[in-house]
């Protein structure tokens, strides 16, 4: 696996949070190339056990190998979205230590050509997360109604042009289907105005292609309450999200969750909130991080703690 690209956005940061102890119980609902729980497990070992999730085959492989020395690793092959169902497999009822959660596309991922992220390298339209899956961007882009493909194209990647592109692959797909990601982009590129920005016009259709593919929003309104239900008082949650839609569901749902009255009635008969904020504005990558890896100046993290007495 020596041509698995990887690297781990914020690991200090995302990882202190985490305040762990040995002999605690932690969860790395985001596996990818194994950076952030390398080092949960450097600082929870020997008492301490991780478990660790991905549904990404070839970052299972990666990280096992890099973690082979751990034997209080456990890597789950499932999606976050199970963590429930999946922790009460291995006998786990209480997150007592933490959970961390790095969202989105790992760098492996996007950069990888037959993965079909990137509008830059010719590949079948794919950008699955779980190469087990049935559905594809293929299927988005071939299969979905013109109105369809505006709306996630507009709620997803918050494309300004969203009617045009999506009229224009209608049409296009009348023809003959769009296979590929230089095709797509392509269409993208001819039937936009030219702006002057750095931004490559097909990036917000991509973002949007993806996130609609892999379920990604809705995967984390998910994890989010299914894990408060799983922490144990003191525990913590640690979440580093890559774009304003990922971060503002992870920022209003622990608003929300952090208030003490959350029924907007004249008297007040809400539960005493579940956790509290332990930053109210967003950590961001170093300026040195930022140097050594540009696609960290978009990462933030929010971290929370459980305050729930269970």
């Amino acid at each position: 696996m020596a041509d698995f690209n990887h690297y781990t956005v914020m690991k200090q940061e995302a990882v202190d949070a985490l305040e762990c102890q040995s002999g605690k119980v932690y969860v790395d609902c985001t596996l990818g190339g194994g950076g952030h729980s390398e080092l949960i497990l450097e600082r929870i070992s020997p008492d301490g056990k991780l478990y660790a999730f991905d549904i990404d085959d070839e970052a299972i492989d990666f990280a096992s190998q890099r973690l082979s020395k751990y034997n209080n690793l456990t890597i789950i092959k499932d999606s976050y979205t199970n963590i429930k169902s999946a922790l009460k497999t291995y006998g786990v009822e209480k997150i007592t230590g933490g959970v961390l959660l790095d969202l989105g596309a790992s760098y492996h991922q996007l950069t990888k050509q037959e993965r079909g992220f990137s509008f830059s390298k010719e590949a079948p339209l794919d950008m699955r997360f779980n190469m087990s899956a049935d559905f594809t961007a293929y299927d988005v882009v071939n299969n979905y109604k013109e109105d369809e493909l505006v709306k996630i194209f507009s709620e997803y990647g918050e494309e300004r042009f969203s009617k045009r592109i999506a009229k224009s692959i209608v049409e296009k797909r009348k023809l003959t289907p769009i296979k590929t990601t230089t095709e797509l982009a392509q269409l993208i590129v001819d039937c936009t105005p030219r702006i002057k920005t750095n931004i490559h016009p097909a990036t917000r259709v991509f973002q949007a292609i993806r996130i609609e593919v892999n379920n990604e929003l809705k995967n984390v309104k998910k994890v989010l309450s299914d894990v408060l239900d799983l922490l144990e008082y003191g525990a913590i949650i640690s979440v580093i999200s890559f774009h304003s839609l990922e971060d503002r569901i992870v920022k209003r749902f622990f608003k929300y969750e952090a208030q003490k009255c959350r029924c907007n009635e004249m008297i007040c008969k809400c539960e005493p909130p579940r956790i509290e904020l332990v930053n109210r504005k967003p950590i961001v990558a170093s300026d040195a991080e930022v140097k050594e890896n540009p696609p960290s100046r978009s990462a933030k993290l929010r971290v929370v703690r459980y305050i729930k007495q269970n």
